[in-house]
């Protein structure tokens, strides 16, 4: 009897028609994403579901996320998405988890993300970033649409070097379940020749150089190879007359006293 009914679905009104908790469905939207909805629980006060939606440019993108997702509310460990912005985020990010880098290098972070992140995805929820987004982004900076002109492959790899940490540091924090920046592909960078100079070269440059104090640091920083902030960074206890040798411990870098040293005398 009971196979019976329910082959004609005779029994089907007699249990409430809800979802299992996370349980979900999915579908295509009009706008040709996808969406998934799955029940994260039931409201104490009315009894109805609580349901929440996961989107992407695929069915399989969004039926893998949605198979996570269940797993963690099934499990217990699901955590509700940050409603924070990508500019929100990365102000923060900028601001307190910046300490291990050095003063130019947060200089550089900050310069790129006014300049060319926050503009294009800074309005973006951390929870709505996918790789596609962020795969269009990098090819927008790549083609120069909107732009004066194309960034090359190298400067958008450091854009994205930025863009990753970032969401990497959201990850370790569980805003966000996991990095989409770590999906994308990135343009291949073209490595140019080096061609150094020669003997004759060489030895023209150093007869043109003179003998003050900028042709010594100019022969030292041709014979050595050193950078500019290294040679610049040089002292006297770095030099070993006996052993004709240099120590390099230390370089000179701009920082924020120098900086502000040079505005008050303009």
């Amino acid at each position: 009897i009971f196979s019976h009914l329910l082959s004609f679905g005779g029994i089907k009104s007699a249990f409430p028609k809800k979802n299992a908790q996370g349980a979900g469905t999915i579908r295509k939207r009009s706008d040709g994403r996808w969406e998934a909805r799955f029940t994260v629980g039931f409201n104490p006060t009315t009894g109805k579901q609580v349901q929440k939606s996961i989107y992407g440019k695929t069915q399989k993108e969004v039926r893998e996320r949605l198979t996570e997702v269940t797993m963690e509310v099934d499990t217990g460990t699901y955590a509700e998405p940050s409603k924070m912005t990508l500019e929100q985020w990365m102000g923060i990010w900028l601001d307190e988890y910046m300490f291990d880098k050095k003063w130019s290098a947060v200089k550089h972070y900050k310069a790129q993300v006014k300049i060319n992140i926050l503009p294009a995805l800074g309005c973006y929820p951390l929870s709505q970033l996918d790789p596609h987004l962020i795969q269009t982004f990098y090819n927008s900076l790549l083609r120069g649409k909107g732009r004066t002109k194309p960034l090359s492959p190298k400067s958008i790899r450091n854009i994205h070097g930025i863009l990753s940490k970032c969401l990497s540091t959201a990850v370790k924090l569980e805003y966000i379940r996991r990095n989409p920046a770590e999906s994308v592909t990135l343009p291949r960078v073209d490595r140019k020749e080096i061609k150094p100079l020669n003997d004759g070269q060489v030895s023209k440059m150093v007869a043109q150089a003179g003998n003050d104090g900028f042709g010594t640091l100019f022969k030292v920083v041709v014979f050595t190879g050193l950078r500019l902030g290294e040679a610049l960074g040089l002292t006297w206890d770095c030099v070993d007359f006996q052993k004709n040798r240099l120590t390099i411990n230390k370089q000179l870098q701009k920082g924020r006293w120098r900086m502000s040293v040079l505005r008050l005398l303009r």
